[in-house]
């Protein structure tokens, strides 16, 4: 059975967009409002489709992991409640650096996102847009430092993470093993799974605001169609990406700034 994984950043209340996380319509593409992520849910288990955590061994049962980026407080306000209506949890990776600033989840929001059942990991500490290019010093320290404030909070070792910007290498992997991470989710649309030293590598599927509920079941059932256009964009963004070169990266970095919260 392929492992799919959904990649969710913040569920807000209609309209409300700017209420959770990063702030500005860069981030907006990536938000849902809690009546659309209710339709997305339904859609799933209608399918006969479940959301499981990805340290539950593998079971030819069909199962998704529902994640979600960044740390907004659309967490604790709207996506674990909804997750819990169908009796699931969700994979929630949070940048460190943000916790308890406005529009972000606190600590004891933390707490009980983790007393409910939900899965809480790392998403670096100050979520480097170019996260493969800040050497592999800075990405060692990036993955410490948010592991052990997390793991401080919740008194327990975080061996989960997700990887900030969409930017990964074999390198990020390398350095994220090297730090303890057992599980790390990149933003490669693939259902493959494989592992750098001790450590899994799953890819996942982006879910944005216009995302269909119908698309959402058809991506979370394994249909290529979906799987593959997404595939494809993600392919030509990179492209984007790498003949852009640092002027790509200096644009996105001044949005992010310029739109991430005080």
């Amino acid at each position: 059975m392929k492992r799919i994984a959904l990649m969710y950043h913040d569920i807000v209340a209609a309209k409300d967009f700017a209420s959770s996380g990063f702030a500005g319509a860069d981030a907006d593409i990536y938000k849902l409002e809690a009546a659309r992520f209710s339709e997305h849910l339904k859609a799933i288990s209608d399918e006969k489709i479940a959301a499981v955590s990805a340290f539950e061994p593998e079971s030819e049962s069909a199962n998704i992991f529902i994640t979600f980026d960044d740390g907004g407080r659309g967490a604790i306000e709207h996506a674990a409640g909804i997750l819990e209506k169908h009796g699931w949890r969700g994979h929630f990776f949070i940048a460190t650096d943000r916790i308890g600033m406005d529009g972000f989840v606190n600590e004891d929001e933390i707490k009980e996102l983790d007393a409910r059942g939900h899965i809480i990991g790392s998403h670096s500490a100050s979520h480097p847009l170019r996260f493969s290019s800040i050497g592999r010093g800075k990405m060692l320290d990036e993955w410490r430092t948010s592991r052990s404030i997390l793991s401080e909070i919740l008194q327990k070792e975080i061996r989960i993470a997700s990887v900030p910007g969409g930017h990964f290498s074999n390198e990020v992997a390398e350095t994220a093993e090297e730090s303890g991470i057992e599980v790390l989710f990149n933003s490669e649309p693939v259902a493959d799974v494989y592992s750098v030293g001790k450590c899994r590598i799953f890819g996942r599927y982006t879910i944005k605001q216009n995302t269909s509920a119908a698309e959402a079941a058809a991506i979370s059932r394994g249909d290529l169609a979906p799987r593959l256009r997404q595939f494809a964009l993600w392919n030509a963004k990179k492209a984007a990406k790498k003949a852009g070169g640092e002027a790509y990266v200096t644009i996105r970095e001044k949005i992010f700034n310029r739109k991430g919260r005080k």
